[in-house]
């Protein structure tokens, strides 16, 4: 096998974006290392905690479970797409307002993934959301924070008629 680079083009967070890429590197790392974006944690690199969570075309995906060329020409969205300081998303909101953080490092993770769930399921239960953070670990929290976080996005958005954005980004992307 060569480890020839190879260009690699895909949109994230709503912009064009190209960067080379040897054809055995991780998405989450091509994010991070080529395209700047921080906001994609790397936890284990085994696809167990989560924190590493994106979307990639609409779906939510363990970013170290894919290959940054099999990303090639598909849309991504991090963590740094979803809302702004100045215009938080539904789900950062949520976040902020029931405190469901607590060291911060698999937070990204947590609330892509649960994006992924509101696409599926717009109003989903308790055990349903739980089900949900089934594929993502949280070493600090019991979760429950977490919960009535998600259920604090999903109010937000039901009195703002704002929908979860599944592949349009609205925030700011560094080069």
């Amino acid at each position: 096998m060569t480890n020839e680079k190879m260009k690699v083009n895909m949109t994230v967070n709503g912009r064009e974006r190209s960067a080379e890429a040897e054809p055995r590197m991780l998405l989450a790392h091509f994010l991070r290392d080529e395209l700047g974006l921080t906001g994609t944690h790397i936890g284990c690199d085994t696809s167990q905690c989560g924190a590493c969570t994106v979307m990639v075309d609409g779906a939510a995906v363990k970013s170290c479970t894919m290959l940054a060329v099999q990303a090639d020409g598909t849309e991504v969205t991090t963590v740094e797409g979803i809302g702004t300081v100045d215009n938080l998303h539904p789900m950062q909101q949520g976040f902020w307002e029931e405190h469901g953080l607590q060291c911060g490092y698999c937070t990204s993770g947590v609330m892509m993934a649960m994006i992924g769930l509101l696409n599926e399921n717009p109003n989903p239960t308790e055990k349903e959301i739980r089900e949900g953070l089934e594929g993502v670990i949280c070493r600090c929290t019991g979760y429950q924070f977490i919960v009535k976080a998600v259920q604090k996005a999903i109010q937000i958005m039901a009195e703002t008629d704002r929908p979860i954005p599944a592949k349009e980004a609205v925030g700011e992307v560094r080069s």
